[in-house]
């Protein structure tokens, strides 16, 4: 049987602070990200599912990552625990994630892959992300890679 990838993107809005940082991103600022998440595994080949010859429903995969990743950081402000004003930012604006990392596209990369490793079923594997913070600025993880 052979192993299949399949990818889904995602878009949301989010801002953030590099705290300590010696540019511009220092300043709280917005991104349009684009998430691509990529999957492998075999096809399914029950004669008796409604998933025949999916490695994994899109519907599923798009239920997962708006629920536990969109819903979560559209539209919020996610600041290091080390930034100052952080209760009383969140106390006014709701929406602020208070991570454990300095949020640079690379981290949050890392924290996505975090999230969703253990959601996926035991038959998909998790291939790669791809994190568009800009047009023409991205990270990247591959399974390959770690």
């Amino acid at each position: 049987m052979s192993i299949i990838r399949i990818t889904k993107t995602f878009r949301f809005e989010m801002a953030h602070a590099l705290t300590g940082y010696d540019g511009k991103c220092k300043y709280i600022h917005g991104h349009s990200y684009v998430l691509k998440i990529t999957v492998s595994g075999q096809p399914n080949c029950d004669e008796n599912s409604p998933k025949l010859g999916m490695v994994l429903d899109f519907g599923d995969l798009n239920n997962t990552v708006n629920d536990k990743i969109v819903e979560r950081f559209d539209h919020a402000l996610v600041l290091s625990k080390k930034a100052k004003l952080t209760d009383d930012l969140k106390r006014e604006y709701q929406k602020v994630e208070i991570v454990n990392y300095q949020p640079t596209c690379e981290n949050i990369i890392l924290h996505f892959v975090e999230i969703l490793k253990p959601l996926l079923p035991a038959n998909v594997m998790l291939y790669s992300l791809q994190l568009n913070e800009t047009a023409t600025a991205c990270a990247e993880w591959f399974a390959s890679d770690n």
